[in-house]
């Protein structure tokens, strides 16, 4: 009988430690149970403690609210250009109503990665290949937007879609680097090319520069050296006046200047002719009267006006006295032409002078 005792109770503890156990329940944080009395749903569980029905109540399923991220293996997919490429997304969702996400799909897991597939193929077949490499951020906003309103029903929220990464065939890809190690010469040329055109603009530049630089220098220079020169010559001219020399000195100093202008290289035959005495004297007396006229003794103080006045007599007389030794010169050629006979050849040395014609006459 006591055996029998001791069972009961052992029965009725372990009855009543069941109940207990059945009867509380603790919600953790961020984490939502949905209760079912008798097969229909009751109401959802908060975090924290919560008393239930012991044998009556049930928790149908525990929901986490916080947002989850979910990485889909790769997926094939065509673009329109006929490309197959592969395609791998990230998802981000988080439950909104566990109620629905409960009852209104089985496994609302399962869908979204279905959905994306699907909603992916659909964006990517109306874009090519180049499009879809560079236009990822207007695939995750189409996709987000598709996804979002889908998944609204089921008392799930999309926040995000990233698209992880690309991956075009690799005949494509082999492709791609060809063309985009071209694209990188072509543009190493250009550059190559700009640098080698900017080398040869400043070149350019700077020769101009110097030549503009050595032009101005040379101008200087000239500009330096007649100034100089005019500064000699008009050095030369004041201390001639001032010195006043007198007309035996220049007549000297025009003696001495025969030899060096007789000494040209250009000079081949000179002339000589008899009458050339004559002029001598002639231009002798002409400075002789000059010099009687304004006298030989060189003065101290030199007068402009009369500098003038006698450099224009004697510039007349010389001109007087050239026109007249002009004349005497070819009376004279006149004369020995019409002394020798027609028939008479002339000898070499004929170009010396009329002073050989003569000699030649009386042989």
């Amino acid at each position: 009988m006591e055996a029998i005792i001791l069972v009961l109770v052992i029965v009725i503890a372990v009855l009543a430690v069941t109940t207990l156990v059945k009867s509380v329940r603790i919600v953790p944080q961020q984490r939502m149970d949905v209760v079912e009395r008798l097969g229909k749903y009751k109401r959802t569980l908060s975090p924290g403690l919560n008393l239930l029905v012991p044998f009556v109540d049930a928790v149908r399923t525990k929901v986490d609210m916080r947002e989850q991220v979910v990485s889909f293996p790769p997926q094939p997919v065509i673009t329109s250009d006929n490309l197959v490429v592969s395609i791998d997304t990230v998802l981000y969702f988080k439950v909104v109503d566990p109620v629905r996400a409960t009852y209104e799909i089985s496994n609302f897991l399962q869908a979204i990665e279905q959905l994306t597939v699907t909603t992916l193929r659909n964006v990517i077949g109306s874009l090519d290949l180049e499009r879809a490499l560079t236009s990822r951020d207007q695939i995750n906003k189409h996709l987000s937007s598709v996804l979002d309103e889908t998944t609204g029903r089921w008392g799930i929220k999309v926040t995000r879609v990233e698209i992880k990464a690309i991956e075009p065939p690799p005949s494509i890809r082999d492709s791609m680097e060809k063309q985009m190690r071209a694209e990188r010469e072509r543009r190493a040329t250009i550059l190559n090319a700009e640098g080698h055109k900017q080398a040869a603009i400043l070149t350019a530049e700077g020769e101009k520069q110097s030549q503009v630089l050595r032009a101005d220098g040379d101008r200087q220079a000239r500009i330096l050296q007649a100034e100089g020169q005019a500064k000699a010559i008009r050095t030369v001219f004041d201390a001639i006046h001032q010195a006043n020399p007198s007309q035996k000195v220049l007549a000297y100093q025009y003696l001495q200047a025969l030899p060096q202008i007789a000494n040209g290289t250009a000079n081949k035959v000179w002339i000589v002719p008899a009458e050339l005495t004559k002029a001598l004297e002639g231009l002798g007396g002409a400075l002789g009267g000059l010099a009687s006229t304004a006298g030989d003794t060189p003065s101290a103080s030199v007068d402009s006006g009369a500098v003038e006045r006698e450099a224009q007599a004697a510039a007349e007389a010389a001109a007087a006295e050239a026109q007249r030794v002009n004349a005497e010169v070819q009376a004279a050629e006149a004369e020995s032409t019409a002394a020798l006979p027609s028939s008479a050849q002339l000898p070499s040395s004929a170009a010396l002078g009329s002073a050989d014609y003569s000699e030649v006459e009386k042989n």
